[in-house]
């Protein structure tokens, strides 16, 4: 009865409204005054005998309102919040995901506003619930679902009217202002700061600000490495409707500082007239592959020299971007192995640290986009124009899992729920091969992946997708236990499921009810069932 006392009063919760409200009750580098219980300690679970599941909260959990002349960041209906997150928490819920924006937190260059998180992060401490922040470096509003618009900041945008280069940018012209090209990360083109060197910064004032719930409230930073927050170029950008599913895509590599590298990599093998740009002949936004000469499934040119070499180019930037920004971010989060107080000398930007003897280990977290539409080509075109070169021919992940294993970061990986049958035929989808091949090849390479439903579904057949690929093993591999034992790599299991994501139609009851059965079925879940 608790739980549908607590759905019942959630009904009217996504009407999103501005406040304006007194200051966060969480000091700079402190823990909550108000006494609250902790929240459950940080553990790895063991995913042979459960799965722990966390919730999206909204995209506009936290939106600019005005207070007075300004516009402040602001907690969205914290009442209502509450009563949800309590709710989450009855249910087995172990924690939340909630999106830290760039462009609201950094509105100003090197001034940070956190007052509306940490009143976030206080209100999940004294429901009981732990807190994973994704480091959202890109925009909202130009993917399937987003009904909430946060650009990146004004001061990169106005940076941006100048050098227009810093956006990734399609063979027409079109630059997409969703986030920085990874293609000027190593250019101090914001303010004589370097993208990475922004990204950096921006966690480190996150985790002196938050240092006491590191490890316990705050387990896991998800670190946004491109579009949607996934490691991805925007080759599929629904938001302004130059495409449209199953469509193939568009390579993003026509800004100045991606075509320099390109110019370089062609004339480092003698080949400079392959550095002019990318292929010619790959089709617009919404071809299919056999329309197009360089993706056909006979004699496309992907499969060629020139191919081999522009998809290993364009894979090969991805991973350097991810590695780029994952090593800034380890070597920041490092530094709070320890709790610590933050302050800083008045007058400078400098920081002390003084560490105490209790240890705080938080997890990095990468988001990796499910591209299932044409799978089953021979090309799957969709996955090379997002920068993953992964054919029928060419494996095209375990470079991404080797840099995830380098930093022990978590893979949270999308599109858990569908299955195959449930798409047309014509887009030669595969999400169930897809999930296979990334469990598979993250087993291998040691990365531990979690899961995350692309849309939010409640229906039998979705849940019981998750639960297959959460709990049983893979088509032809032994038992985990077995894998285990025997040191195989050919098997796994989600270590976690984050559920997207928190909106009114989740407390109705039906969506409700299939929901805590799933989540209680995820808890309890033994391998000998």
């Amino acid at each position: 009865m608790e739980r549908h006392a607590s759905a019942t009063k959630m009904r009217t919760f996504g009407a999103s409204r501005c406040r304006v409200r007194a200051s966060a009750t969480v000091p700079a580098c402190g823990r909550s005054e108000t006494a609250a219980p902790p929240a459950p300690a940080r553990a790895r679970r063991d995913t042979s005998t459960s799965m722990p599941v966390f919730v999206m909260l909204p995209l506009d959990t936290v939106k600019l309102c005005a207070d007075g002349e300004q516009q402040v960041p602001m907690l969205q209906r914290p009442k209502a919040l509450e009563v949800a997150m309590k709710a989450l928490r009855v249910a087995g819920v172990r924690g939340v995901m909630v999106d830290v924006w760039w462009g609201l937190v950094e509105a100003r260059s090197r001034t940070y506003r956190w007052e509306a998180y940490a009143e976030l992060f206080a209100m999940a401490e004294r429901v009981g619930l732990t807190v994973q922040p994704v480091m959202s470096f890109h925009s909202c509003g130009n993917n399937v679902n987003d009904d909430y618009g946060v650009s990146l900041p004004k001061w990169v945008h106005e940076i941006g009217k100048d050098n227009p280069d810093i956006y990734f940018t399609d063979r027409k012209g079109h630059r997409n202002q969703e986030c920085v090209s990874l293609g000027c990360d190593s250019v101090p083109v914001l303010e004589g700061r370097t993208p990475v060197e922004v990204y950096r910064d921006f966690i480190e004032a996150f985790c002196c600000k938050f240092a006491p719930l590191l490890g316990s409230i705050i387990t896991e930073i998800t670190v946004g490495l491109g579009p949607a927050g996934e490691l991805r170029y925007p080759s599929y950008p629904e938001g302004d409707r130059r495409w449209k599913f199953p469509g193939i895509g568009e390579f993003q590599c026509y800004d100045k500082y991606m075509l320099s590298a390109l110019e370089k990599a062609a004339c480092d093998i003698d080949k400079p007239e392959w550095g002019k740009g990318g292929p010619h002949d790959a089709g617009h936004y919404n071809s299919r592959p056999w329309e197009t000469s360089f993706f056909h499934p006979i004699n496309g040119r992907f499969a060629s020299e020139y191919g081999d070499f522009f998809l290993n180019f364009y894979s090969t930037q991805l991973v350097a971007h991810a590695d780029r920004v994952l090593t800034a971010a380890s070597k920041v989060v490092s530094r709070f192995d320890k709790q610590c107080q933050c302050s800083t000398f008045e007058g400078s930007d400098a920081m002390l640290y003084s560490f105490g003897d209790e240890k705080c280990v938080v997890d990095l977290g990468v988001k990796l986009a499910g591209v299932h539409w044409w799978y089953n080509s021979r090309s799957h075109a969709a996955e090379l124009t997002t920068g993953y070169y992964n054919t029928r021919e060419h494996e095209g992940y375990a470079a991404v899992m080797e840099v995830l294993k380098k930093h022990n970061a978590i893979l949270n990986f999308t599109c858990v729920e569908m299955n195959d049958c449930e798409h047309p035929p014509e887009g030669q989808c595969s999400p169930e091969g897809l999930f296979r091949q990334i469990a598979s090849i993250a087993r291998e390479k040691g990365v531990e992946i979690g899961g995350e439903n692309a849309l939010p579904r409640y229906d039998a057949a979705a849940w019981s997708r998750i639960e297959a690929n959460a709990f049983h093993d893979l088509p032809g591999s032994p038992s985990v236990a077995a894998c285990d034992q025997l040191g195989c790599t050919n098997c796994t299991r989600l270590a976690k499921l984050t559920w997207l994501r928190m909106e009114d139609s989740m407390f109705d009851s039906p969506n409700w009810d299939a929901f805590t059965r799933s989540i209680g079925r995820f808890s309890g879940y033994s391998a000998a069932m």
